[in-house]
């Protein structure tokens, strides 16, 4: 465990260097924010019946997302280690005296918080100064803010282990984007990233409660706005600790399955 730890606090400190890149980031997600609340605002604005979510839970809906974009999204990637993958270099990795997914784990673990940290507390900050209706409100109560963070964490936590299985799809299919295109569709897609669970038909609900992925993001997104009751929410946080137990389970087990029939050529 102290040398994971070690790991996740090494590139922490390197992820943290990127302060340019991280600036740029900030520019964009505050452009893409301002985009989604005003269509949102126009489908609201016409819309023939009542939606079951409020247009301001919406608005903290989507500054969060955008301030925690790292957190959520199965497009960031390492392409390092898909790079380690198809060419080879794989072996070497072998060769460390760690478990392999643990070590994976806290490299792909500490680059999203490094990425997270140097983004979101500006993001927070301004969406807190802008006027109504596009403000980001506090959330309704201590208790609400703290189940928040807890299902946020968590969240993040489970996204690193549902992206360990695109990275273990590569030894079968030696394809990065093919493998990125499946799992970043269904994922963000089922997690309210691309239209927010609450909004979608009925049917799409049920799949989306289902799954895994709604727990990364809607989930804990919606705790924050109170659209999801604190009584709800300590039962979802429970779910989301099922759910992340069972993925790491599950994903040692296929690691370790696949890198039994990996054949690596060269000399």
């Amino acid at each position: 465990m102290k040398m994971y730890i070690a790991v996740l606090r090494l590139r922490l400190n390197m992820g943290l260097q990127y302060r340019a890149a991280a600036l740029a980031g900030v520019a964009t997600q505050f452009f893409w924010g301002f985009i989604i609340i005003m269509v949102f605002e126009a489908f609201y604005e016409h819309a023939a019946m009542t939606q079951p979510i409020s247009i301001k839970e919406l608005i903290q809906y989507i500054w969060l997302q955008q301030a925690f974009l790292v957190f959520v999204m199965m497009w960031f990637r390492d392409n390092e280690l898909f790079d380690l993958i198809t060419s080879g270099n794989i072996a070497y990795e072998l060769c460390r005296p760690s478990g392999l997914y643990g070590f994976w784990y806290a490299k792909l673990l500490a680059q999203r918080l490094s990425s997270a940290l140097l983004r979101c507390f500006p993001i927070l900050l301004v969406a807190f100064l802008l006027p109504k209706p596009y403000k980001l409100e506090p959330p309704p109560s201590i208790w609400a803010f703290l189940l928040f963070l807890s299902a946020l964490l968590l969240g993040l936590l489970l996204l690193v282990a549902i992206s360990m299985f695109l990275y273990i799809s590569v030894f079968i299919t030696l394809s990065p984007m093919g493998s990125l295109l499946v799992f970043g569709v269904l994922s963000e897609f089922f997690a309210g990233l691309v239209i927010p669970v609450p909004l979608m038909p009925v049917w799409l609900q049920k799949i989306a409660y289902v799954l895994p992925f709604r727990w990364t993001a809607d989930f804990p997104f919606r705790v924050y706005s109170g659209h999801i009751p604190e009584s709800e929410a300590v039962v979802g946080i429970f779910i989301q600790l099922a759910f992340l137990t069972v993925l790491v389970l599950l994903g040692r087990a296929a690691l370790n399955g696949v890198l039994k029939k990996v054949v690596v050529q060269g000399g």
